[in-house]
């Protein structure tokens, strides 16, 4: 049996347009305590990804609640306890109460 198609195979949709570079972050996260937890998303149930040290300075990517999205580097993996990250993620959840927000330094 023969099967016959009708109608166009290629969709004549424009390409989507290119979006704009995110803004560079303006805000950084400093690590107050011994250590803070860094998760895969913005809950305390989400995978633990890395246990980052005090003094550990991260920029905020982004807010949600009272979660903040922080860049992660592979500097961390150096000076961090990696605990779950296995894919090469490259941002993780924060709870605010875990770290010390302030405005990055414009140069």
């Amino acid at each position: 049996a023969l099967l016959l198609l009708a109608g166009s195979v290629f969709s004549q949709t424009p390409a989507p347009a290119a979006t704009a570079a995110p803004a560079a972050p303006t805000e950084q996260a400093t690590v107050p305590t011994s250590h803070a937890n860094v998760h895969k998303g913005p809950s305390s149930g989400q995978i633990l990804l890395v246990i980052v040290p005090k003094g550990t300075v991260m920029p905020i990517l982004g807010r949600k609640g009272e979660w903040v999205q922080v860049r992660l580097t592979p500097e961390l993996r150096k000076t961090s306890m990696v605990i779950r990250w296995y894919e090469n993620e490259d941002s993780g959840w924060m709870h605010d109460s875990t770290v010390e927000i302030t405005p990055i330094a414009q140069k």
